[in-house]
């Protein structure tokens, strides 16, 4: 599979895996200069680049594992969701969740994106719904 992508600006990075078993591409942001993100502070950080998601794909952007426990940066939306009809800028939204400042640079690879299919479902109204051993057990109905 292809994933075209356009640098919007030239210093823009493209996103790659960091090892032959990533299963996500890191995204670096793109910035004039870096700037200081506050506790519980949250921004929205261009990344420089568009790019087209295949037809029944759906790119999906994950925090990377080292920025959330080394630096406490994570997404506010938890996961970003980039449809295969956008052709705008990607960007990446991220929120301190630490008690201190964090320094975000130029370069800094703050998300990963994984393309993953994702079917069309037919919604289909009914009266009734298939029993399962579960039932309507919600929230720890399964245990700890």
């Amino acid at each position: 599979m292809q994933l075209k992508i356009k640098k919007l600006d030239r210093r823009a990075v493209m996103p790659k895996y960091a090892t032959d078993g990533s299963a996500g591409l890191d995204l670096c942001v793109l910035l004039d200069e870096p700037f200081v993100l506050e506790p519980l502070d949250r921004r929205v950080l261009p990344t420089g680049l568009a790019m087209e998601i295949p037809q029944g794909h759906v790119g999906l952007l994950f925090p990377r594992s080292s920025v959330g426990v080394k630096l406490g940066i994570g997404k506010p939306n938890s996961v970003g969701v980039i449809d295969s009809d956008y052709r705008g800028e990607v960007k990446v939204s991220v929120i301190n969740y630490c008690d201190k400042p964090v320094i975000i640079d130029n370069g800094m690879r703050m998300s990963q994106l994984i393309v993953v299919p994702i079917p069309r479902i037919q919604i289909v109204e009914t009266g009734e719904l298939e029993g399962t051993a579960r039932g309507d057990g919600g929230f720890g109905s399964t245990g700890r």
